[in-house]
């Protein structure tokens, strides 16, 4: 436990470190681009760097790998989906209220970058122990997320008690693999909010 906690800690200083780097910004806008065009697994660094209009040298001077540069974007993407998240749910709203605008958030950032978020989901844990800090750092950062918005003022006014992590963690793989298939199937992921909204309303509200 102690090893994956100081590889997500080494995993976010040096993405903060590099945070500032307009070079990697195109580099990561590129394999994206390349994600919703082709997929990652046929994307090629060619690709990436075609899309960033930048050079392969300038590539492999922010990545040692194609690999690396995708466990970045997908931190990028991990964090923007947290933010979203976390601004569009109003602590002082009834418990209810606030399952649907939080679920509601997710499934409007996942609309708009489904490629990307069925690539964290599939093709991210088949990069191995390069992509477990990731892994690690996502969920649990999920997680707070989960506990934090359970603990606000309008889950306290019902006595309703900030939700346990392992319960989080149920919650997150349920709806994430949901996410997967709805993605994989071409389906409207409108259709995720509602089963989302019960399945969080009835881990969260009985307690």
């Amino acid at each position: 436990m102690t090893a994956a906690l100081d590889d997500s800690a080494a995993l976010n200083r040096n993405a903060s470190a590099a945070a500032d780097d307009p070079f990697r910004d195109r580099v990561l806008d590129g394999l994206a681009s390349c994600i919703n065009e082709r997929g990652y697994r046929d994307t090629t660094v060619a690709d990436i760097v075609r899309h960033a209009r930048t050079s392969k040298r300038t590539f492999y001077e922010q990545f040692p790998s194609k690999a690396e540069c995708l466990i970045e974007l997908l931190r990028h993407n991990n964090e923007d989906l947290i933010a979203n998240i976390r601004a569009a749910t109003q602590p002082e709203c009834d418990w209810q209220d606030q399952i649907r605008q939080a679920v509601t958030a997710y499934v409007e950032h996942i609309a708009a970058r489904p490629a990307i978020t069925l690539t964290w989901i599939r093709e991210a844990p088949a990069l191995g122990m390069a992509a477990q800090p990731l892994h690690r750092s996502a969920m649990e950062h999920l997680t707070d997320m989960l506990v934090d918005l359970s603990d606000s003022p309008g889950f306290q006014r019902a006595k309703l008690p900030a939700i346990s992590r392992p319960l989080a963690l149920i919650l997150l793989g349920g709806l994430r693999e949901l996410t997967a298939l709805f993605v994989e199937d071409g389906r409207d992921l409108r259709g995720i909010i509602e089963p989302g909204i019960t399945a969080a309303a009835a881990i969260l509200g009985h307690r």
